[in-house]
């Protein structure tokens, strides 16, 4: 049995789906970021980092959404979510969810976590970030669009553990002041996502309480 430690409206979903996929047995413990409780010494002793998600495994945790939704598909491979017998196709996967967690995630964190980059009192700058979001997801999203996806899931015909990545961070678009009808191939992903029972399952458990 894992426990997953996830918080709403993050990219904990990510993994989250994948669980659901796998039929792995988890319990989810949902953890109130508004209140703070990522940095309380409770969680901290569970990921010193302070973030979700996590996953306790009987080896011990595991934190980071790329490496969660490796073990995840490396741990079920009955479940077919990521072609673990062709290391340049599972590498291409990889590669794919590295760009999601190292760029398109930082653009997104740099609306609302700007404080990790520049000191809180320097509003100049806090705002100079804020408004560059919209373009730099823009422009990510547009190398995916145009470059990563393959279609009609990211890899091409074969579902994976991109794909569960993918709804989750494209699903910031609107917040982050982008229109996803930009990316034709992008929204027809969320939608063909949406249509997924384990998509639905996790969502609804994932919903604000």
């Amino acid at each position: 049995m894992f426990t997953f430690f996830t918080a709403p409206n993050t990219c904990s979903l990510a993994v989250h789906i994948a669980l659901e996929e796998a039929g792995a047995p988890y319990e989810v413990s949902r953890v109130d970021t508004a209140a703070n409780a990522q940095r309380t010494p409770a969680y901290l002793a569970i990921n010193p980092k302070g973030r979700v998600p996590a996953l306790v495994t009987p080896q011990g945790t595991l934190t980071e959404t790329p490496a969660l939704l490796a073990f995840v598909a490396q741990s079920f491979p009955g479940a077919g979510l990521a072609p673990l017998a062709d290391p340049y196709a599972f590498a291409r996967i990889q590669s794919f969810n590295s760009y999601l967690c190292s760029t398109v995630h930082v653009a997104h964190a740099h609306k609302h976590r700007g404080y990790r980059w520049v000191d809180a009192g320097n509003t100049t700058a806090l705002e100079a970030m804020r408004l560059k979001v919209s373009q730099t997801m823009a422009e990510c999203f547009e190398l995916i669009e145009r470059e990563m996806f393959t279609g009609p899931w990211v890899m091409g015909d074969t579902y994976s553990i991109a794909d569960p990545y993918l709804f989750t961070i494209a699903n910031w678009l609107e917040g982050d002041g982008v229109d996803p009808a930009r990316f034709p191939k992008v929204l027809a992903h969320r939608h063909r996502m949406l249509a997924r029972p384990a998509v639905a399952r996790a969502v609804a458990q994932a919903a604000p309480k």
